[in-house]
């Protein structure tokens, strides 16, 4: 047994990763933040590494969260950045842990995922057992996790986390979502019958802490909120929630030719369920979609 001293966070400066250094500090563990800069403005950091000068020496664990923002149009130099953000980051993790001896390295890598990696599966209940699915963003993930899972040779424990749409109130994706509907003009995409797999930041955050801590978990979590939304109803009472109508639904043909492949990815739904999560004991704090906005709005 490895005690969790020192954490290294790759990404920590982004919407999800400057959260958790309070969390972790509030374990008694300190981190390491690694950003571009070398530097960042996150309560709970500790000290700071550049990814080009990546010294995982007397960290116990990693989180990675490192990856371009798949939220726009798939174009190939982006295509690129998604490859290069994602593979070419966790490659770097594991090459940087190979490095150390043995004794000196962490125990455990907890490593960005998505449920993209599902593919497109209707209303097919989905835990961490079901099999990859097909389209690129299914294949960005599988690479994306077998990188990380490079790690297991090296005696390190792997958690790929696989996210949904992250509700926040300092998030990109939220704050549009909250711009349209407060106009009256949101409504839902496409058929509207597609499954959301969404989760509340706070629990987000938590959960990549207890994979952290809990020596019982490995392999990769869906860091979904247990109660999954159609898109017809995450619209419906996210309008009531702002006491708006949601009238307006986007046909699926305007997605694809606004926003390209990611447009049709909003159309792919995923039954995503917490089911590694919730038998190793975690327990949500917004299980279901009325909680979280609540606390949001």
């Amino acid at each position: 047994m490895q005690i969790i001293q020192k954490v290294a966070i790759i990404g920590v400066t982004g919407f999800i990763g400057r959260g958790i250094p309070a969390l972790l500090r509030e374990n008694g563990i300190a981190t390491t933040g690694v950003s571009r800069a070398g530097m960042g403005e996150v309560a709970g950091v500790d000290r700071w590494q550049k990814p080009t000068e990546l010294d995982l020496s007397e960290h116990q664990a990693i989180i990675n969260l490192a990856g371009e923002p798949i939220d726009q149009r798939w174009t190939d130099r982006k295509r690129l950045l998604f490859h290069q953000s994602r593979i070419g980051m966790t490659n770097q993790v594991v090459e940087a842990i190979e490095k150390l001896p043995p004794e000196q390295r962490p125990s455990v890598l907890v490593n960005a995922s998505a449920v993209g990696i599902y593919g497109d599966r209707g209303d097919e209940i989905l835990n961490e057992s079901a099999p990859a699915g097909s389209g690129y963003l299914a294949e960005l993930c599988e690479d994306w996790e077998q990188a990380a899972n490079a790690a297991q040779a090296l005696g390190v424990r792997v958690v790929p986390v696989r996210t949904g749409i992250v509700l926040g109130r300092d998030g990109a994706a939220f704050k549009k979502l909250m711009l349209v509907f407060k106009c009256g003009i949101g409504g839902r995409l496409g058929s509207g019958r597609q499954w959301m797999p969404w989760v509340h930041l706070e629990d987000l955050r938590a959960a990549m802490v207890h994979a952290v801590l809990s020596e019982s978990l490995t392999g990769p979590i869906n860091a979904t909120a247990p109660a999954p939304e159609r898109n017809s109803d995450f619209t419906r009472k996210l309008a009531a929630a702002v006491h708006r109508p949601a009238i307006f639904p986007v046909p699926g043909f305007v997605l694809k030719t606004v926003l390209g492949g990611f447009g049709g990815a909003l159309l792919a739904g995923q039954k995503a369920v917490p089911a590694a999560l919730q038998k190793d004991g975690f327990e949500f704090r917004f299980p279901t979609l009325e909680a979280a906005l609540e606390d949001l709005i």
